[in-house]
């Protein structure tokens, strides 16, 4: 979910990004090999030659928690690039639950302002059903779709229209403590039993607090988690069509057990329950926890000022139930688009500013300088680009799994999901009660209407 600051994870609420820590500033040595290949965009002529200015507003989480703030730092060379377009930046919560109401509320109550905003990845659908976003294919070129990484655009489609310009990407990785496996003679986890079996034996020979941290709370990014251990069975959500839901009971029954078995067997802390980003990711930074799972800018954070683990920190791809070739395992999707309100007045000018912030300018600024995966596939492929970040040279290796957002009703399907989870993790319901809850709840969240 990685995916923003969530507080909610722990910086947004959902998805569960992001709780997104601090970012490690690229070198000048680095900036200066990159600049070449960011050459800014060249601005429309329309855009550079009008004679007025035009005022957007732009609504947008906190990405960063440390340093400079990306969004002011790319509103300032976007309005370099557009001397006559102005960015009005309106903070949004960064709970991604919070931001969406805030959002569906003044949207659709006709306000023309936000003009742009920054929005979850879970979005299109419920967005694009009810009239909440733009469709940028109406908008946009065809040709402005193809510079994006493969499988981005298909994720921000609703019926046919494209309704968000993806933004940043984030997915989930599994980090671990390389002097702790080193001393005890462990080899990465590619298997979740094995990486269960090594937390316990960490913890139990008291060389860690905690063995094994994530995100168990009763919120977006739970369904996030949830999500990969549950792709790994096989398992999918809704059919093909994203309209009735394939839920395998039997298959969530074991997740749950598993999940649950966590904490029973001391692998995960019993507070894992209510951990979002935040908490999942203090304790790794605080040097308490052996593994962690969670979003790519916990490596940035985990060498950042103030963080215990500086260089003992090694990233993999999250592990499978089976290993061997079905290794690795899945890695939950999050990330943020760029939304156009219906109503705003400014579409040209809006159209103008996704363009610049999905550029390779822009993108290659939050690939080196903020360590945030870019959408834009050439900024991607850049090898200067690659090097920058550990986590980056581990995307190719991923398997990647989607939420089941196509679907309007996502944010009734997603609490479905997210608080039967959290009730077999805290051991208030058993794993087959609560697996019967989803599918049920599921169906019920399937059948309903509105916002």
């Amino acid at each position: 979910m990685k995916p923003l600051l969530m507080k909610s994870p722990a910086r947004r609420k959902g998805a569960p990004r992001r709780t997104t820590g601090s970012r490690i500033l690229a070198t000048s040595a680095i900036a200066m090999s990159v600049a070449a290949f960011a050459a800014a965009p060249t601005a429309s002529a329309t855009a550079k030659n009008a004679s007025s200015v035009t005022t957007i507003t732009w609504w947008a989480s906190p990405i960063s928690t440390s340093g400079p703030d990306l969004r002011k730092v790319l509103i300032a060379d976007f309005e370099k690039a557009y001397p006559n377009i102005k960015v009005n930046l309106q903070t949004a919560p960064t709970d991604t639950d919070t931001n969406r109401a805030d959002l569906v509320t003044t949207i659709s109550g006709g306000a023309n302002t936000p003009d742009v905003f920054m929005g979850d990845v879970i979005w299109p659908g419920q967005f694009g059903a009810h009239s909440l976003a733009l469709s940028l294919t109406k908008v946009m070129p065809k040709s402005f779709f193809s510079r994006f990484a493969s499988g981005l655009v298909a994720g921000a489609t609703y019926n046919g229209q494209v309704y968000g310009a993806p933004f940043f990407q984030d997915q989930g990785f599994l980090y671990y403590r390389t002097d702790l496996l080193k001393a005890a003679g462990m080899a990465v986890p590619t298997t979740w039993q094995q990486l269960q079996t090594d937390a316990v034996t960490l913890v139990k020979a008291n060389k860690v607090k905690y063995g094994f941290v994530w995100e168990g709370d009763a919120y977006e990014g739970g369904t996030c988690d949830f999500m990969e251990y549950y792709a790994d069975t096989g398992g999918q959500v809704l059919n093909a069509s994203d309209s009735a839901s394939v839920l395998n009971v039997a298959d969530v029954t074991k997740v749950l057990t598993f999940m649950r078995g966590l904490v029973t067997s001391g692998a995960s802390p019993q507070a894992v329950d209510t951990f979002q980003e935040p908490e999942a990711a203090a304790a790794f930074q605080d040097g308490d926890a052996a593994f962690i799972r969670n979003w790519d800018y916990q490596y940035a954070a985990a060498q950042a000022k103030g963080s215990d683990v500086i260089g003992k920190v090694g990233v993999a791809p999250l592990p499978t139930f089976t290993g061997g070739e079905a290794y690795p395992g899945y890695s939950n999707i999050g990330g943020w688009n760029l939304y156009i309100n219906p109503h705003s007045k400014s579409v040209s000018a809006d159209t103008a500013f996704i363009n610049y912030m999905t550029g390779t300018a822009a993108e290659t600024v939050m690939a080196t300088q903020f360590s945030e995966i870019p959408t834009n596939a050439a900024v991607r492929a850049n090898p200067a680009v690659a090097r920058l970040n550990p986590p980056f040279a581990v995307l190719a290796k991923t398997r990647l799994v989607p939420r089941p957002a196509q679907n309007p009703n996502y944010p009734k399907i997603s609490q479905a999901i997210y608080t039967n989870m959290n009730s077999a993790l805290a051991g208030s319901t058993s794993p087959s009660k609560a697996a019967s809850d989803m599918a049920s709840q599921l169906s019920a969240a399937l059948g309903s209407s509105g916002l």
